[in-house]
């Protein structure tokens, strides 16, 4: 089936129960068994109905289902956030004495989690340039456990060489973590290029209107196979202590073990679980996906000619645009070489782009993307204002930048409201 369809039907029987069009709500924390059978069938993985909402909710499995079917992956897992999703991803592969390696331009709050706070937890956070990914491979040693990036980095709207960046890790035995956050499943799919893992905040395109802080993990088909048997992942391959001596790896016959896991153990004593209520509102937001990434896409393009031309503008950043290094690549792997609504350009100094920012009227200033309402932000003075002067350099994220979340309102609107700010 087309992404339009999978986005409108999959996981979801309308027929079944009493018939509703809409995915129902399970509002509720725990599911009566009915039998002590039955309770001990579930906890022993006999039988997959729902335990308690922390863990599995019938609502979030829908939403899980499509999230999984949309990018062409296995299985997924639904959490409270992007963030959350982020760190149960690697923390489902790493562990103290252990390293990850991350790409240098990702959203700041990735940064801080991966390169900082994870610090407190013994894992060590190693930075490669997911471009060209030229210095992948010289950071790699028999400690490294996965390698993060971002498919279409926040804000500097750099594209990574995903299928590169695949096969260097497939070399050695490591996972791969692409988040797929800007392109959303309805342009791209790393997965397809064989990444092993794909993570969202779902907050954002997902989402579609700002509603609902969500995230989501989604595994590889061949994941299953990567785990099994890999010194790098004993873990996997070896008695869980904590669910009575569970071998994740005697299950890949039946089970997606690496989502397996986030569930069993990391969301089972972390709990950052999604409500009911938000996933069902993701499940409303990702029925328009496909249609909102392209109009997405469409006003970003014609926004980001017209600040390309514009006097004061610097620098645009946009791989859409034809001038772009990126954009032979986002023609090649990209839905109808469309990329996505995030862009970014350069003014003459801080105090231009700040003025900018908020001389705007039909733009909001939030730190927020991927609404059906356009965003404008300063991201040097708030989503990686935790970063020096050199680091927002390295991280191509000068003080000059303002960064654009371009929504689905008329272009033309939005070019005249920029045009105001610019002058």
């Amino acid at each position: 089936m087309q992404k339009e369809t999978l986005a409108t039907h999959f996981g979801y029987d309308s027929i079944a129960g009493y018939g509703t069009m809409a995915v129902p709500i399970y509002q509720s924390t725990a599911f009566n068994f009915g039998t002590s059978k039955k309770a001990a069938d579930r906890f022993a993985l006999r039988d997959l109905g729902p335990i308690y909402s922390r863990l599995t909710n019938p609502t979030t499995d829908i939403l899980e289902a499509r999230l999984a079917a949309l990018e062409n992956g296995k299985a997924a897992i639904a959490v409270a956030s992007g963030q959350a999703a982020i760190f149960f991803a690697v923390a489902n592969l790493a562990a103290a004495g252990e390293n990850i390696i991350i790409a240098e331009k990702i959203y700041g709050g990735a940064t801080t989690l991966l390169a900082h706070t994870i610090k407190r937890f013994g894992i060590e956070a190693r930075v490669f340039d997911s471009e060209t990914a030229d210095n992948l491979e010289g950071l790699i040693d028999d400690k490294t456990r996965a390698i993060f990036f971002e498919t279409l980095s926040n804000p500097q709207i750099s594209l990574s060489n995903t299928a590169k960046i695949a096969s260097i890790a497939n070399r050695y035995g490591i996972v791969t973590i692409a988040d797929n956050t800007i392109p959303s499943p309805a342009l791209y799919n790393p997965l397809d290029d064989s990444a092993d893992v794909v993570v969202h905040s779902a907050s954002k395109y997902i989402s579609g209107q700002g509603l609902s802080i969500a995230g989501a993990v989604v595994s590889g088909n061949g994941l299953n196979s990567k785990l099994k048997g890999n010194p790098r992942y004993a873990h996997f391959n070896e008695p869980d202590e904590s669910y009575h001596g569970l071998v994740y790896a005697d299950l890949v016959d039946n089970f997606d073990i690496y989502t397996l896991r986030i569930r069993l153990a990391l969301l089972r004593d972390i709990g950052a679980t999604l409500s009911p209520f938000n996933a069902f509102q993701l499940i409303q937001g990702i029925e328009t996906l496909p249609l909102r990434m392209e109009k997405h896409s469409q006003n970003a393009l014609k926004i980001a000619e017209f600040l390309q031309s514009h006097p004061k503008v610097k620098q645009v950043n946009f791989p859409g645009l034809p001038s772009s290094p990126f954009n032979a690549a986002i023609k090649a792997k990209f839905k109808n070489g469309y990329a996505s609504g995030l862009l970014s350009f350069t003014v003459d100094s801080e105090e231009t782009a700040l003025k900018v920012v908020s001389g705007v009227k039909i733009f909001s200033v939030v730190v927020n993307i991927g609404d059906t309402k356009s965003i404008i932000t300063h991201p040097a003075s708030t989503t990686h204002s935790q970063l020096d002067e050199k680091q927002l350099q390295s991280a191509g994220v000068p003080a000059n930048l303002i960064r654009l979340s371009i929504g689905i309102e008329d272009a033309d609107d939005l070019i005249a409201d920029l045009s105001e700010a610019l002058k």
